[in-house]
């Protein structure tokens, strides 16, 4: 079981470099990631885009990408569409955000006959790791679905879920968060859900994990807030996922580990039948590389599966 960030990039070094598709790459934080990963032993960058404007701005920001393959398209839609087609045939293991909106991104990843679509929901998870807390921390969903309802948060948790398990955790224990532990269907109808999908879980039909909710986030990651409630629960104070019950609880959450817990962190797009690295300039160089390690390592789980 890999425990903490640096193990992330470790393993995934270990595992061997993946292709990554980078859409619109003439972008430096994505030229800058791209570099990062090759230097680290992570990635095989194959970047879609502007030639021209790709090798000016690697030469503005000192950056060598004399070894990668340029795929030409000057059109961001067409660029994100050829760099899908790259992962869709095989020539890439997976896929990233240069300078273009995610929705044109995504579209192109989605579309049901050329894109990557896998049957289900994508959904953002976020891996943290707190020198607070005993453990890495999965997050979802911080980025993508602004308001799930049940059907969606099944999915939610089968993302985070398939993510955890290619770090090793078999059977994550999964924390559906709310600002209560007790239902309140009429006016918080996040903690119906919680319960019906613990429910589901205990009874088989959500599987390859322990759910509990609703739960607040103080009794899923504290022993001692959960035992001071009497709730006794196998996820209460030792969640590894934490499913926020909007894209609102989920974004906050998540950047407030970041940026004011001090907690490592990466994160990368799920559902699709490729992983997806959606990197952002905010975001500092270790997270931009931890993100891609990360999406190395459920790659090489999704490829396994398929060869096998």
């Amino acid at each position: 079981m890999i425990e903490t960030i640096d193990r992330i990039i470790e393993a995934a070094r270990a595992a061997g470099r993946k292709r990554i598709a980078v859409a619109a790459a003439q972008e430096e934080s994505a030229l800058e990631a791209a570099c990062d990963a090759y230097e680290a032993g992570l990635a095989e960058p194959i970047l879609v885009g502007d030639g021209a404007a790709i090798k000016a701005v690697a030469a503005k920001a000192k950056l060598d990408v004399s070894a990668f393959r340029i795929v030409e398209e000057k059109d961001n839609a067409k660029a994100a569409a050829l760099a899908v087609a790259l992962v869709r045939s095989g020539e890439a293991d997976m896929l990233m955000k240069g300078i273009l909106d995610t929705s044109i991104l995504l579209k192109a990843a989605l579309n049901k006959e050329t894109g990557l679509n896998a049957g289900r929901l994508t959904s953002h998870v976020g891996v943290i790791e707190s020198a607070h807390y005993h453990k890495l921390l999965f997050v979802t969903d911080a980025a993508i679905n602004i308001a799930p309802d049940l059907p969606a948060k099944l999915d939610l948790v089968a993302n985070a879920v398939s993510v955890a398990q290619a770090l090793g955790i078999e059977r994550p224990k999964v924390a559906l968060l709310a600002a209560v532990e007790k239902v309140n269907a009429e006016k918080m109808p996040c903690t119906a859900d919680a319960a019906i999908i613990t429910q589901m879980n205990r009874r088989g039909q959500v599987k390859g994990c322990v759910v509990d909710g609703p739960l607040a986030l103080d009794n899923a990651v504290s022993a001692e807030s959960a035992k001071i409630k009497k709730i006794d629960s196998e996820v209460a104070g030792d969640a590894d996922i934490l499913v926020a019950p909007d894209i609102e609880a989920g974004n906050i959450l998540y950047k407030c580990l970041l940026d004011l817990g001090g907690a490592k962190g990466s994160g990368l797009v799920v559902g699709a039948a490729r992983p997806i690295v959606l990197t952002s300039r905010a975001d500092s160089a270790a997270t931009k590389l931890a993100s891609i390690a990360l999406a190395s390592l459920c790659a090489a789980r999704e490829l396994s599966a398929c060869s096998g």
